[in-house]
């Protein structure tokens, strides 16, 4: 882990003013770019800030010095701190601190969420507003102190939380949410068409229409035509 001097640029200051380094000495020490150890020197950067000696905080030595001076590749090495100090284990991120000109508004900050995001659980509107688990249940079962004078308002508006912890606790909580069956419209059918009877399954080409039955011919009698013949052959001379 590459080490940062204390105060990089009042060390500058005191380095460029104390020693005969170049720039790129110190800035590589200090951490800063050559144009800026430049400007330091020419007095148009860190005007009025006071040169820390890195000597008598133990950062430098004076033979250190001494030889980056003699060869300028040589880049400067910080010295060992005399005291080690012991790592500082990162400490748990607790609840959200709203200020106490805000606090009043929390429950309305909660009564919004509830309304607009009801997909949120608890724990997330604790995270966003900074409140307790039974301040939650006492405003959504209308239980509050103050709950017929609450008014639902945004908590990005009253500050208590920024908007992109809001988008993302929103999102976080859609994630969790089972996928809704898509609602098609269809109910159940009533009573008298469930249990009515099946009708009979129609006769197949029962939509045709039947064949026309052949008339039957009539048979000739050949002594009756005779017979009608010779009464017709009398009655012409008759007349």
């Amino acid at each position: 882990m590459t080490q940062i001097p204390l105060m990089p640029k009042a060390t500058a200051v005191w380095l460029v003013d104390n020693t005969s380094l170049t720039f790129e000495q110190v800035a590589d020490f200090c951490k800063l770019h050559p144009l800026e150890v430049k400007g330091i020197a020419d007095g148009e950067v860190a005007a009025g800030i006071k040169g820390l000696d890195p000597v008598a905080n133990g950062q430098l030595t004076r033979e250190e010095i001494e030889k980056a001076e003699g060869d300028p590749d040589y880049r400067l090495k910080m010295s060992e701190p005399k005291v080690k100090l012991p790592q500082v284990k990162p400490t748990r991120k607790g609840p959200r601190y709203t200020p106490v000109s805000r606090r009043q508004d929390r429950p309305n900050a909660i009564l919004w969420l509830l309304r607009n995001h009801p997909e949120l659980k608890d724990a997330q509107i604790m995270r966003l507003v900074g409140t307790t688990k039974a301040t939650i249940q006492q405003v959504r079962e209308r239980t509050h102190w103050n709950s017929p004078s609450l008014q639902p308002m945004d908590p990005v508006t009253l500050g208590l939380a920024s908007q992109i912890d809001l988008d993302f606790e929103v999102q976080r909580a859609a994630k969790d949410r089972p996928a809704e069956v898509a609602d098609s419209g269809q109910t159940l059918l009533p009573a008298e068409v469930s249990t009515a009877a099946e009708p009979a399954p129609a006769e197949p080409f029962s939509n045709l229409e039947p064949q026309r039955k052949p008339v039957p011919e009539e048979k000739l009698d050949v002594d009756s035509v005779f017979a009608k013949l010779k009464q017709l052959k009398r009655t012409e001379p008759e007349e």
